[in-house]
């Protein structure tokens, strides 16, 4: 599939149009989640599965892996948040608990560190840059939308420790568009996080069973 790999040159640069158009689906993604509607995961894994193309395209597998695990985690949130909303009612959105934030940070440490091993031991990856940069991004992307899932106001904070690294990354790996868009990233992210906040902020503390659902 040709397609896959069509590009074309921007100011003397390589883009290609998987790596654009999947892009501007990853914008429209964290617009949607904003707004809190179920539009955001469907969106979500089409822009993943054509930013997997790039990745590939780029051999860059920590991005190319962690558009893989979106697909899942996209089918994962969109039954999720189709389940919060089984009453008609809005999205409740709430803080992390402390327990669940230790696990997050837990996962995003040990995680890195697993993966980073598997990628320099694994040398047919071809990593284009260092494979703790990819580890972190792919392990962090992951706890990210899994917060997301579980609609904690906790996961636009990740998306923003993953964007400080991988807005060199996808520069050093050629490409322009991805790391533009992480730059536009962290403005959204943090406007979504003060939205979510605000709202997490007005209502009462919420209960939630073992397996972090809201409670009746």
């Amino acid at each position: 599939m040709n397609w896959l790999n069509s590009s074309f040159t921007l100011f003397g640069e390589h883009v290609l149009w998987t790596d654009l158009v999947g892009n501007v689906l990853s914008l429209a993604v964290v617009y949607l989640a904003m707004r809190k509607t179920l539009w955001t995961w469907p969106v979500q894994i089409t822009g993943a599965l054509l930013l997997l193309a790039a990745s590939l395209h780029a051999h860059v597998p920590g991005n190319a892996l962690k558009q893989a695990l979106f697909v899942f985690l996209g089918a994962y949130g969109w039954i999720m948040w189709a389940r919060g909303r089984r009453d008609g009612g809005p999205l409740v959105i709430r803080k992390a608990t402390a327990r669940e934030r230790v696990v997050l940070l837990v996962a995003l440490a040990l995680g890195t560190v697993l993966v980073a091993q598997l990628f320099m031991h694994m040398t047919w990856l071809k990593v284009a840059w260092s494979p703790w940069a990819n580890a972190y991004i792919f392990v962090g992307s992951a706890a990210a939308t899994f917060a997301q899932s579980r609609a904690l106001v906790d996961f636009w904070i990740i998306w923003v420790l993953v964007d400080l690294v991988g807005v060199p990354l996808a520069l050093k790996s050629g490409l322009w568009v991805s790391g533009a868009v992480y730059g536009i990233f962290f403005v959204m992210v943090m406007a979504g996080f003060r939205n979510w906040l605000k709202e997490a902020r007005r209502n009462p503390r919420i209960p939630t069973r073992e397996d972090g659902t809201v409670t009746a």
